[in-house]
């Protein structure tokens, strides 16, 4: 009986020894982990053509910080983005639309 009380009390000691673990905290946006998008990030705003070849100049330009496409691979898509922009600029929404597509569907953007 000495020996069972011994071992609880043992056990209940050791118990109080456990900590539970602290999560880390969040790290500030200039420090943000690899891959993740920093909470400063912001979709612009506008509307037609301008609006969508802004968007999606800033989805590219974030996946570039991110590390989720090469430096090659977003040259690429910022050419065929520039194409995009000179169209909707001279007036061509449609084109520019078109344009956009085409480039969001090769490179596998939804």
């Amino acid at each position: 009986m000495r020996a069972f009380a011994l071992l609880a009390t043992l056990g209940i000691a050791l118990a109080g020894c456990q900590t539970r673990p602290v999560a880390p905290p969040a790290p500030p946006p200039e420090r943000a982990y690899p891959g993740v998008t920093p909470s400063t990030f912001h979709m612009p705003g506008g509307s037609g053509c301008s609006g969508e070849v802004e968007r999606f100049q800033a989805v590219m330009d974030n996946d570039l910080a991110t590390g989720h496409t090469t430096k090659g691979v977003h040259a690429r898509v910022s050419a065929e983005i520039a194409t995009a922009r000179s169209s909707c600029a001279a007036g061509n929404e449609g084109g520019a639309m078109g344009q956009l597509h085409a480039t969001k569907t090769r490179f596998g953007y939804p």
